[in-house]
């Protein structure tokens, strides 16, 4: 099995056996999941969209060695400097789905897991995170952004705010750059894609609870692809205007150690 298409059904399998929690006993640890769709371009650079599998994935709260991060409390909305997880699942890049990139290898699956640092505000946030490709491009990637918060009501927020990200050369060569064998195989010229600044652009947010443990997120986002990534002939086959939206349900899970 696709080991992404096993991690959804771990995820699928977590929505349906999580029991809750007992409220008179502090968990070691509460994360929370999320599994539903999303549209994006069926590549870095495409112009064509695709609908696949959207996540989420929170680290709520962990007790560790004595110490706390975070909240178990459902209810809890976070105030100052604070660690957070990072999480990024990037689709496979085929010439046999995608006809115009005959001649360039394939990419596969990646994903990519990391860590950062946020300022929570009750009105706005401020956060950089770092991500590593454990499994696929085997590349640094980062991704700064800041966010005004919106609270229509008790149960919904909504964020807005500008995203950059950034990528190691071994991430741009991997989805921008073009080698002399490609270059052969496919007519596009030979290029060298350095790291750097990948893309900026905006997110808005909406995140709705449901109750203590099942709730609603969704984004809309538009990312311009810069530098060497809007160079890339591969980009030139697309677009520079990568646009994407989501939706999943998530479900707070909770567990003792």
């Amino acid at each position: 099995m696709n080991p992404f298409r096993k991690a959804a059904a771990t995820i699928a399998a977590a929505f349906v056996c999580a029991a809750p929690h007992s409220a008179l006993a502090e968990p070691d640890m509460v994360l929370t999941f999320g599994l539903g769709a999303q549209v994006a371009p069926g590549y870095f650079g495409s112009d064509d969209y695709e609908v696949g599998p959207g996540f989420a994935f929170r680290v709520n709260y962990l007790r560790l060695g004595g110490r706390r991060f975070g909240s178990p409390d459902p209810y809890h909305e976070p105030e100052g400097l604070g660690l957070r997880g990072s999480f990024r699942y990037v689709a496979d890049r085929t010439a046999g789905e995608y006809p115009e990139l005959a001649g360039l290898n394939d990419v596969d699956d990646a994903l990519e897991l990391g860590i950062g640092l946020g300022w929570e505000q009750p009105i706005y946030r401020v956060f950089g995170d770092v991500r590593y490709g454990v499994i696929g491009h085997e590349a640094f990637v980062g991704e700064i952004g800041a966010d005004v918060k919106f609270r229509p009501s008790d149960r919904l927020l909504v964020t807005f705010g500008p995203r950059a990200q950034f990528g190691s050369d071994d991430y741009a060569a991997t989805y921008f750059g073009v080698t002399p064998a490609e270059s052969l195989a496919s007519g596009l010229p030979t290029y060298s894609a350095s790291g750097g600044m990948v893309s900026a652009g905006l997110e808005l947010g909406l995140r709705y609870r449901l109750n203590e443990n099942w709730g609603v997120e969704g984004a809309l986002t538009w990312n311009r692809l810069t530098d060497d990534a809007a160079s890339s002939p591969i980009t030139g086959l697309g677009s520079e205007d990568q646009y994407g939206a989501k939706v999943v349900l998530t479900r707070r899970v909770s567990f003792d150690f």
